[in-house]
């Protein structure tokens, strides 16, 4: 043991280095094709109004799908066969599959390569797993808390790039460029990161691992609710921000500008808090910062609901992200500490799953609570769930 702490401690810093920008890349390729989606489905045949707005959200939300199935597969094979050779897999995988997007022929060609795009991909997840077990554990929280940074700004940096680059390049080049940087990402993990050796397992108990080796499972599933609140109270909104914007911001010329600025608002806090947080999660425990931050989550969503300008929610949106960036370093920290080394990649694989069933029903439940009970009562409701998963986590936290 003492061997492989002092290698991890040679390599880490490179190995995290490495998964930052990696996971950075892959974010913003996933991401960039939000402002050129609908134009893109109408390039590929598509002219009905209300067909261009089926299929582009069908043919975003295929990645996150197809990635949400296949995480904990992925995070186990990890456990089997090696975390860097899933990375390997995963960032060669996403550059084929981003550059074959560009050559769509067809909106079915379109959904079928995103679905591709979620089976191959995790690069991101597979960083965590591989970050959160070779990193010296009382250095676990900072490192975790940079890389969700990375993660964080890939989704802040996607749609931006995807503004700016159709008009100059074309949107099928756009996505050529995408993979082209992704399969640097590839040489960089392939050539420079180092995962330490782990010995082999000699009979099939070893090799089976999973949830059976967790002897108390209460923390680990408080950490898969709290990663699918986070990204719910982060997605709840989407669907209803520019109507809410447009009933509180008197310029309608200002109305997607605001709305832009209230999006990108908690995506900033997080960038600039998750390192720090975890950072603070390693010297005065993980479970405190996460009861902490959904506790503080679920107080600045309830102004929300009452606010009369913009700028009061640009401001509050920015308070969550603060808020809210605690979150992803801690929950894989907490579950890093509670599972043995040889499930830790399986666990996290679930972890990682569990967020992107945040992702998706966030969407979807703002909109038909918004839709069906008025704007407010999607903050109101949010609040709620948050106050209840940080209940819920303080009584699942382990009594030693």
């Amino acid at each position: 043991m003492a061997d492989t702490e002092a290698g991890n401690t040679a390599y880490w810093q490179r190995n995290l280095l490495v998964c930052v920008f990696g996971s950075f890349t892959t974010i913003v390729a996933m991401t960039l094709l939000l402002p050129f989606l609908p134009l893109y489905v109408e390039e590929l045949g598509v002219h009905d109004h209300a067909a261009i707005v089926q299929w582009s959200g069908v043919a975003y939300g295929a990645t996150f799908f197809s990635a949400a199935l296949f995480a904990p597969l992925w995070g186990r094979l990890a456990d089997l066969y090696g975390r860097k050779l899933m990375l390997i897999r995963a960032s060669l995988g996403m550059a084929v599959a981003m550059s074959l997007i560009g050559l769509s022929q067809n909106v079915y060609q379109l959904v079928g390569l995103r679905l591709l795009a979620g089976l191959l991909g995790g690069y991101s997840s597979g960083s965590t797993i591989l970050v959160a077990t070779q990193t010296p554990r009382e250095r676990t929280g900072w490192a975790l808390g940079m890389l969700a940074s990375g993660v964080m700004a890939g989704n802040l940096a996607g749609p931006l790039i995807g503004g700016v680059l159709p008009p100059l390049i074309g949107i099928r080049r756009t996505f050529l460029a995408a993979g082209a940087i992704i399969f640097v990402a590839f040489l960089a993990t392939t050539f420079l990161i180092h995962e330490e050796a782990r010995p082999p397992r000699r009979n099939k108990a070893a090799r089976r691992g999973g949830w059976t080796d967790i002897p108390d499972k209460r923390p680990i599933v408080a950490m898969l609710v709290t990663g699918m609140l986070l990204m719910l109270a982060n997605m709840s909104i989407e669907p209803i921000i520019t109507v809410y914007v447009a009933q509180i911001v008197p310029d309608a010329t200002k109305v997607t500008l605001v709305a832009g600025l209230v999006m990108s608002a908690a995506a900033l806090g997080s960038i600039l808090s998750a390192s720090r947080l975890g950072k603070l999660a390693d010297r005065v425990g993980h479970w405190r910062i996460i009861v902490g931050c959904l506790l503080v989550s679920a107080g600045l969503l309830i102004p929300q609901a009452f606010v009369t300008a913009g700028w009061q929610l640009v401001g509050l949106r920015f308070l969550m992200g603060l808020s809210l960036g605690g979150l992803l370093p801690c929950v894989a920290t907490v579950i890093r500490h509670n599972v043995p080394e040889r499930s830790a990649g399986g666990i996290l694989g679930y972890s990682t799953s569990s967020q992107y069933v945040g992702q998706v029903v966030g969407p979807l439940a703002g909109g038909f609570i918004g839709g069906h009970f008025g704007m407010r009562a999607v903050f109101l409701g949010t609040s709620v769930l948050m106050a209840a998963g940080a209940a819920y986590g303080w009584v699942s936290r382990p009594r030693s």
